[in-house]
């Protein structure tokens, strides 16, 4: 079962067919909201808003280790998780759409395991490929039949937020090889891969990063909000499009 995490822009999935809400427990504590379960495409589809509802939690906050267990709990197996991001690389302006097959971990302090040693046993999985080939692919075949372009690779750096990156933040980040900033990539992707979940990246670049394109000086959040008011339904056609190849493949 597909299950879609929502991020800045998408506090909802406008072609789903809601069935139900559930408020979920775990051993980790809360998710950031209720687990929502309806159907898109004839397919069954959870939906997560990451921030939870009104968008009130910073990035930091997130109970990242609730939110993933609790899909998984569901009935999850693939995570696609929507993210608002900057653009570093050339090929990823404001309205861009990208699928990236790369992280870096600039964030800190997170609670970022399920095999911290407490009461799991230590288990080092192996992350050098952090997304799963098999869901990006079919992200990238679903862009391809909704007929929306999409950057088919791309670097995320993750950082801590909430706050936006300084200039010289984001030189480095580009001297490292980050295409994308965001601020919730992490650690969701790898707990996703301690579960054994497949798991992938929809970015949509909602504005330049400090010092790249027109955000030399400042960024501005009057562009990020009409930026991901226009793309934000490409984002649903994709998704909806995603959803329908789980219903082939069941």
């Amino acid at each position: 079962m597909l299950a879609v995490i929502g991020g800045s822009g998408l506090a909802g999935l406008g072609q789903m067919k809601v069935i139900r809400r559930e408020i979920a427990r775990t051993p980790f504590g809360e998710p950031s909201g209720p687990l929502i379960f309806g159907q898109m495409n004839d397919a069954p589809v959870l939906f997560l808003a990451r921030h939870g509802p009104g968008h009130i939690l910073a990035p930091h906050r997130i109970n990242y280790r609730a939110n993933v267990w609790a899909l998984r709990q569901a009935g999850a197996t693939d995570i696609l998780a929507v993210a608002a991001v900057g653009g570093i690389a050339g090929n990823a302006g404001p309205g861009v759409i990208a699928a990236p097959d790369q992280i870096i971990d600039y964030t800190y302090g997170r609670e970022h395991t399920f095999c911290d040693g407490s009461d799991r046993t230590v288990v080092h999985v192996d992350f050098t490929q952090p997304y799963s080939d098999t869901l990006r692919a079919a992200i990238l075949n679903a862009a391809t039949a909704a007929g929306e372009s999409i950057v088919a690779a791309g670097v995320y750096g993750a950082t801590q937020g909430p706050r936006l990156e300084t200039a010289a933040e984001i030189t480095r980040m580009a001297r490292d090889g980050a295409t994308l900033v965001g601020m919730t990539g992490m650690p969701e992707a790898a707990l996703a891969r301690e579960l054994s979940l497949r798991y992938a990246h929809l970015c949509v670049v909602s504005n330049w990063a400090a010092g790249c394109g027109n955000s030399t000086t400042a960024i501005s959040h009057d562009a990020i909000d009409s930026t991901l008011d226009e793309s934000i339904g490409r984002v649903q056609n994709i998704i909806a499009t995603l959803a329908g190849s789980f219903r082939v493949a069941s």
